[in-house]
């Protein structure tokens, strides 16, 4: 998976004298050099940044997610197709460098401040490093120190419980929300007392509403007060972090601005993976998603879509008609951030210097809701690693969502706070209804197909809220993992309604057919500039089938013929076969033997 470079802090100065501190005899002097100033401690700490479980939200880290239709089933969600020989991510070199930090950042040269803000840094990582491993793996050993090969009853031993680790990753972010000094990097490339409230925020919300919906661990009693420290983490950013939602341009703008921005809105953003010209530190955002080739021609589901409330704030779904309307009316009059998020309306891409109307296309799209959140409208930039803007590792967006949700499920969420944070969020994507006052109805739709089990409206609108708001972000395989709502992976990959075969569609209403739907033999004369699609019945086991649901017309279904199947054993992955066989106390995780 590529991953973005955090700001200037990578220089290789940085890396190679940490990489020396491991091959280096550790003797008074060369500790003294590192541990005995400032200037060590930081150089140490800015090679936690180059660490591989870094936030690298990557353009792609949706790709395994319940609303995207992708070009493969995932092995993970495939019957058969994974098992503990092609697990990963038992890995822990990057915690005894940080551990060796820890233990020895304690020279009485320093002054206990200045040490205590770079311990904060490093116990920060450290909670970074195992709440990556938790949320993989559940039980995992605990390890406080920085290991001996010698030390083979640490090395050896099995995990630890759940509840310990997790409570060692809540103290490590407690000392580092205290400790760190800095709040404002106007760089937004670095670890700010802010980004630690930030992220404990993420932590905590997660572990609670873990805790709550996994009732067989035995922990729903403490789920509360892990919701608790959730929403106090993120209230103090709301009440002292000095943030905002960026609302600049607009409503039909200001949503895609913040992630189509050369450098972040300062704003909204807490931290970013920012790139470098000069440097050659640049993305492949656009290459992701618009090549029929290299990226995974990840779309949007229908389902997904159909969330996407109307502009007054009623759901879209309690439209007549819903089911069987038009992409290019089924685009109107709905929250402005879906005009942000997929290509429609008066969508236009510069080629050769002018803007041109880009519809959805289908070499690209399965179910023809094509992403751009995150790309430039540039097709100079579609074959490469060439893109420019920033991609948000933690925004006020998702503190607001994290304080919401956590307050919901405490069941002490005010209209006042319903205001301060789903209605603004929605206010500034122009939804003009439901903004200050909680929902009392639960939406049919929602409570169907994605939380059967949830009654609770604010609950509903706000996992709502959280899907749109922050969709392609990163988030929302961990959401249905802690929701425990896996089986929304079964879920069929749907796309827009076709009304009928060898029709040309006009998708964005700009007088140029686009698109048309075949059976068997291509139509002659072909209209010049529509892309022809195959949509017939496959006999046998045919791949990567586009289908439509009623056969000559309805809803496209892409690769329907691939069970996607998600068993319980798939909240937690197995440990990896080779480090089962190292060390046979850890124990496989239930399901995968």
């Amino acid at each position: 998976m590529k991953k973005l470079i955090i700001g200037l802090l990578l220089a290789s100065v940085g890396f190679s004298a940490c990489e020396k501190l491991e091959q280096v005899p550790q003797s008074t002097a060369s500790q003294a050099a590192v541990f005995g100033n400032e200037n060590g401690l930081k150089l140490y700490t800015n090679s936690f940044y180059g660490m591989g479980f870094l936030p690298g939200n990557s353009i792609s880290l949706d790709a395994m997610s319940d609303y995207l239709a992708v070009r493969a089933v995932p092995d993970f969600i495939r019957e058969g197709g994974f098992a503990a020989n092609n697990s990963s991510g038992w890995s822990w070199t990057d915690l005894r460098n940080i551990n060796y930090f820890i233990q020895n950042c304690n020279n009485p040269a320093v002054p206990v401040s200045v040490r205590n803000n770079y311990l904060g840094l490093a116990r920060y990582f450290r909670a970074y490093f195992y709440m990556d491993k938790v949320r993989r793996f559940g039980d995992v050993p605990w390890i406080g120190k920085p290991l001996d090969i010698n030390d083979t009853t640490a090395l050896n031993a099995g995990r630890d419980k759940r509840e310990l680790v997790m409570d060692s990753v809540l103290a490590d972010l407690d000392f580092a929300c205290a400790n760190i000094s800095t709040a404002n990097d106007p760089s937004r490339t670095t670890i700010t007392k802010w980004v630690a409230f930030a992220f404990k925020s993420r932590v905590c919300l997660f572990e609670g509403t873990f805790r709550k919906y996994h009732t067989s661990l035995n922990l729903t009693s403490t789920a509360n007060k892990w919701l608790q420290e959730a929403a106090s983490a993120a209230d103090q950013i709301i009440k002292n972090g000095g943030f905002s939602i960026n609302t600049a341009g607009g409503p039909g703008v200001s949503y895609r601005n913040v992630f189509t921005s050369n450098t972040p809105l300062a704003n909204e953003v807490l931290q970013a993976a920012v790139a470098d010209v000069n440097l050659g530190v640049l993305s492949d955002a656009n290459w992701w998603w618009t090549s029929g080739t290299y990226g995974s021609k990840a779309s949007f589901t229908r389902e997904f879509i159909n969330t996407f409330l109307n502009i007054d704030g009623t759901p879209y779904t309690n439209n007549p008609g819903y089911a069987t309307m038009l992409f290019k009316d089924e685009v109107k009059n709905r929250d402005l951030r879906l005009k942000q998020s997929i290509r429609c309306q008066d969508y236009k891409r510069t080629t050769n210097g002018l803007p041109v109307p880009a519809p959805p296309v289908f070499s690209y799209t399965f179910t023809g809701y094509q992403p751009i959140k995150l790309t430039l409208d540039n097709t100079a930039l579609d074959a490469g690693r060439l893109n420019t803007n920033i991609v948000p590792l933690f925004r006020y967006a998702e503190v607001l969502l994290n304080f919401a949700e956590a307050k919901a499920e405490l069941g002490t969420l005010t209209n006042q706070e319903w205001a301060l944070t789903i209605g603004a969020l929605r206010a500034r994507a122009g939804i003009t209804g439901g903004l200050s006052i909680k929902p009392t109805v639960a939406d049919p739709y929602l409570v169907r197909n994605y939380f059967p089990n949830i009654s609770d409206p604010s609950i509903l609108e706000i996992r709502r809220e959280r899907g749109i708001e922050l969709s392609l972000e990163g988030f929302r395989f961990s959401d249905i993992l802690r929701w425990k709502r896996g089986e929304l992976m079964e879920r069929p990959w749907n796309g827009f309604h076709v009304p009928s075969l060898n029709v040309p569609m006009d998708l964005n209403e700009d007088g140029i057919l686009d698109v048309a739907f075949f059976q068997g033999t291509r139509p002659t004369p072909a209209v010049s500039g529509v892309t022809y699609v195959d949509v017939s019945p496959r006999i046998g086991a045919a791949i990567n089938s586009q289908l439509l649901k009623n056969n000559t017309s309805g809803e496209l279904i892409w690769m329907n013929e691939i069970p996607r199947k998600w068993n319980e054993r798939n909240y937690l992955y197995p440990i990896p076969l080779n480090d089962l066989q190292r060390n046979p106390k850890l124990k496989q995780n239930p399901g995968w033997n």
